[in-house]
């Protein structure tokens, strides 16, 4: 799979852009540059959309949608398509990732870019086999790491990534288990559906 960062400035040099988007976990906000997404901000204390058939699960660019760039559209585009459409977003096209982390060969780059190209969308992955497809079986600890780690939640899917009991385990430093609980019931009720 290629990489998916974009070499052309130093991140801790970009003059980064934010959008803000309203869905269904609460506020997001996507920050990036041209060459790429930085990060992807969920609210911690954000209540989730109910779970009713009514409920709607729209998501939809609230603030700074003027100063957009290409690749924090582009993200935009797959958060919308995850909670509305979710069917679609194996065939979108992926933002370029522009945060340090992904600027270097690192452990913890190599288990975020594993966990964004093995585990699809309804799937779920314990940290021990994330270590172990990342290439190293005893870097169960490491791969927590990397998952708090994470600066693109949600695209890079580290909700999915749970304790070898089949507990969800932590999110977001356990400040964010409700979200995560949410993001997983919304993947397994849609590939159910489909």
């Amino acid at each position: 799979m290629p990489e998916r960062s974009v070499q052309m400035k130093n991140p801790s040099q970009c003059e980064l852009t934010r959008v803000t988007l309203r869905s269904p976990l609460g506020q997001i906000q996507v920050s990036g540059c041209e060459s790429g997404v930085h990060y992807i901000q969920l609210q911690e204390d954000g209540a989730p959309a109910e779970r009713t058939e009514a409920a709607s699960y729209a998501c939809c660019v609230c603030e700074g949608q003027e100063e957009t760039t290409a690749q924090l559209r582009r993200c935009t585009d797959w958060l919308r398509a995850y909670f509305c459409e979710p069917w679609t977003i194996e065939t979108l096209p992926l933002p370029a990732f522009h945060h340090p982390v992904f600027q270097k060969a690192t452990f913890t780059s190599r288990v975020l870019q594993t966990l964004l190209r093995d585990v699809k969308f309804g799937e779920t992955v314990s940290y021990k086999h994330l270590a172990e497809m990342a290439g190293n079986s005893r870097a169960v600890r490491a791969v927590g790491g990397a998952m708090r780690r994470n600066p693109i939640p949600l695209v890079i899917p580290c909700h999915r990534v749970i304790s070898a009991s089949g507990q969800s385990g932590n999110y977001m430093g356990g400040k964010g288990n409700h979200l995560k609980e949410w993001l997983l019931t919304h993947e397994q009720q849609n590939v159910l559906t489909r």
